[in-house]
């Protein structure tokens, strides 16, 4: 991190603070407060010499809660009249005319000077507002002087040379993948990077129906972005409306869902962007902590490192390559899906409750819209805000195309190196090779409302710091709210020591004064109280010589059941890429025989997990038995609301244990609507087997499949 870039953020964002304070925007001035504070604590992080920078913090902090009162009860500014909307929509259509116009697109820029003009004259008949009549009369001037003009100049040279002044429209092409997919056949005005981009074939045929076959997801094609997209239409009269833009809300929302509403019925002052900061990031009631947390972690990189990784998916864009409010209300979000990344076209309407309140993830000012549009381009794929939930590593791929790991702390499958796994986050996050999210594991309310934690739920790591021998992580809850409760909390005084707060530069007291879902937890607490660590990895880290020598692709109808259900794909295909020599080959099934339970859920037979004591026993218990030693594959499917999981308990084996022998085998995390085990090997005896839903008293159907290379024997318990 550069100390000098964060001062002048600083300093950048408290004048912005002071001058929205003195306005009496109070909302404005708490964001940019905060903003500076943040900026203030990295740059002493990263070796500022600034004198008093802690009382700055502590100064700026202190503002920040004297506002809040006065935030909740300030009345918002009357919102803009429709002619004043009208006013902004024919100035943007002029902008984007301007742009066609500069890059020689002399029909497309006359088309919007014309819709500009016919919109300004309606607009200004509309009116009583001279002020207003007068901008709208004084923009149609302009518009109409130049789209003449351009009439003019392309009716001259076509009597000489009919199509030389035509200009050349870029065609759909596709071609491999590479570090910068979207912009190998045009130069980004924006992007000087892409100039360098050698040039690469196209891709086959082959290669092109693969792409076209696994473009259409949740019955909606979304092809890949190409450099053609570049071009896309953003500018109307009238605010554009996606057919599909009003997304399923999930059942929480619906009891709160008042309206769908557009930034401008709701600020006065919508813009994109503010400044890109993970603080200001905050779910709502949309099960989406994974893509929240995932977000935040994008927004912490491109700001830590002045690169833009989030923004520069969002369309469209200045000529500075920043992304733009659009009062028209079209946008593109560029998404990695299915392999390649991909346009995701969306309108702005968003949900709100009663109180006006959205009812999805925002930005902490709520004049800025990036975090929810870019939440309403994924949520649109996925099928709609009622959304089961996912993972980082999926959420992280799809944002910027990084490579996935997953690291398992509690794993009977996985053996977990604590030591050598924190060196390598530490060494690997302070180089920015990668974006790190860490997700809680299965525990009852009780123990989450002590640790301040909530159960299953993903948090973004926002930094890693080790001080004589002390190992911490900097922890982000998407809700920005609740915190962990336990060491190193700020109500922890006592270890706390002065030397750890100035190394930290962590003030508890200060913290105690507004709770925004940001700590700092102990490396030993995070493993023990946490399941998973999510790792996506820069691609520029991949070079041709790291090659993996052996992959297995396991993939079965039934291990697809989210994809075959969520994302309603009837098929898949299998396509690999490498930069050097490769064999890719089918690997004979190991299984001969299936065999299907079906059960139900109801009432009481649902008694939860095992943190349910009194309850768990009124699970259904399932025994099989297997003839002889081999591979067996248990997959769990029930309804896509639930959370589902099993457990295997050996009830007796025959002959010795062996290696491959168990008392007790999990599915693991509790997943929604679908869960498998996969065994090597089981020693032929008698096993128990308990399906659970995560909480009591869920009703539906659940199935059962056993696969086995032996036949399976199977009776109900109860």
């Amino acid at each position: 991190m550069d100390p000098t870039a964060l001062e002048v953020d600083a300093v950048k964002f408290a004048k912005l603070a002071v001058v929205n304070d003195q306005k009496g925007r109070y909302q404005e001035a708490v964001f940019f407060y905060k903003e500076a504070a943040q900026a203030l604590i990295y740059a002493d992080m990263a070796g500022s010499g600034l004198e008093g920078i802690q009382d700055k913090i502590n100064e700026y902090m202190e503002r920040v809660q004297a506002l809040y009162n006065a935030v909740q009860a300030q009345n918002s500014d009357p919102l803009k009249s429709k002619q004043q909307l009208d006013l902004e929509r024919a100035h943007f259509l002029v902008t984007q005319a301007f742009d066609e116009d500069d890059q020689g697109n002399a029909e497309e820029a006359i088309e919007l000077y014309s819709e500009a003009v016919e919109l300004c004259l309606q607009t200004s008949n509309d009116t009583s507002d001279q002020t207003l009549q007068m901008k709208l009369k004084q923009l149609a001037r302009q518009a109409l002087d130049r789209a003449e003009s351009l009439k003019d100049s392309m009716a001259k040279p076509s009597k000489e040379k009919p199509s030389s002044n035509q200009p050349v429209q870029p065609t759909r092409t596709y071609f491999p993948l590479g570090p910068d997919f979207s912009l190998n056949d045009k130069q980004q005005p924006v992007r000087a990077a892409a100039n360098t981009e050698p040039s690469r074939p196209k891709y086959t045929t082959e290669e092109i129906e693969v792409l076209r076959r696994t473009s259409k997801i949740n019955g909606v094609e979304y092809v890949p972005f190409m450099a053609v997209d570049l071009r896309e239409r953003f500018a109307f009269p009238v605010p554009y409306s996606d057919k599909l833009g009003k997304l399923a809300l999930s059942p929480k929302q619906k009891a709160m869902f008042s309206r769908w509403v557009r930034p401008d019925d709701i600020s006065n002052n919508p813009t994109m962007i503010y400044t890109v900061s993970s603080f200001s990031i905050k779910q709502t009631i949309v099960s989406d902590c994974s893509f929240v947390a995932s977000l935040a972690i994008s927004a912490a990189y491109e700001r830590r490192y002045n690169k833009k990784l989030i923004t520069s998916i969002i369309y469209p864009q200045n000529k500075k390559g920043e992304p733009e409010y659009n009062p028209c209300g079209k946008y593109m979000v560029k998404l990695h899906l299915n392999g390649v990344p991909r346009k995701v076209i969306i309108d702005d309407f968003l949900p709100v409750d009663h109180s006006g309140e959205l009812l999805c993830s925002y930005s902490n000012n709520k004049n800025e819209l990036w975090v929810s549009l870019i939440e309403k381009a994924y949520m649109k794929v996925m099928g709609g805000y009622d959304f089961p939930g996912s993972n980082s590593n999926i959420d992280l791929h799809a944002l910027t195309g990084w490579i996935p790991e997953r690291i398992a702390m509690h794993s009977d499958s996985q053996t977990f190196d604590k030591q050598n796994t924190f060196r390598m986050l530490y060494q690997r996050f302070h180089k920015g090779d990668v974006l790190i999210t860490t997700a809680t594991g299965v525990m009852t309310e009780e123990e989450g409302e002590k640790w301040g934690l909530v159960p299953t739920h993903a948090y973004a790591v926002l930094d890693i710091r080790e001080y004589k021998g002390l190992r911490f992580l900097q922890l982000k809850n998407p809700w920005s709210h609740l915190r962990w409760k336990g060491r190193y909390c700020e109500n922890d005084l006592k270890n706390w020591t002065t030397e750890l707060q100035k190394y930290l530069k962590f003030d508890p007291k200060t913290a105690q004064k507004i709770d925004n879902g940001i700590f700092w937890i102990s490396w030993e607490d995070l493993c023990q109280y946490y399941d998973v660590i999510y790792l996506s990895w820069n691609p520029s880290l991949f070079k041709e010589s790291t090659c993996i020598h052996r992959m297995t692709l396991h993939a079965t109808e039934n291990s697809l059941h989210w994809l075959f259900t969520r994302l309603m794909v009837k098929r898949f295909t299998t396509q690999v890429y490498s930069g050097c020599k490769f064999t890719f080959s089918k690997i004979p099934a190991p299984y001969t025989v299936h065999k299907r339970v079906n059960g139900q859920w109801k009432g009481a037979s649902a008694g939860g997990c095992g943190n349910f004591k009194d309850s768990y026993k009124n699970n259904p218990i399932f025994q099989f038995q297997v003839e002889r030693s081999g591979p067996l594959l248990v997959e769990l499917r029930g309804p896509r609301q639930y959370s589902v999981g099993f457990e295997v308990v050996t009830v007796s084996s025959v002959g010795e244990p062996g290696p491959s022998g168990f008392q007790k085998k999990s599915s693991g995390d509790y997943r929604c609507g679908f869960c498998y085990l996969e065994l090597e090997s089981i020693p032929a005896g008698v096993y128990n087997i308990i399906p659970t839903t995560f909480l009591p008293q869920q009703e539906g159907p659940f199935f059962l499949d056993f696969n086995s290379a032996t036949p399976v024997k199977i009776s109900s318990l109860q």
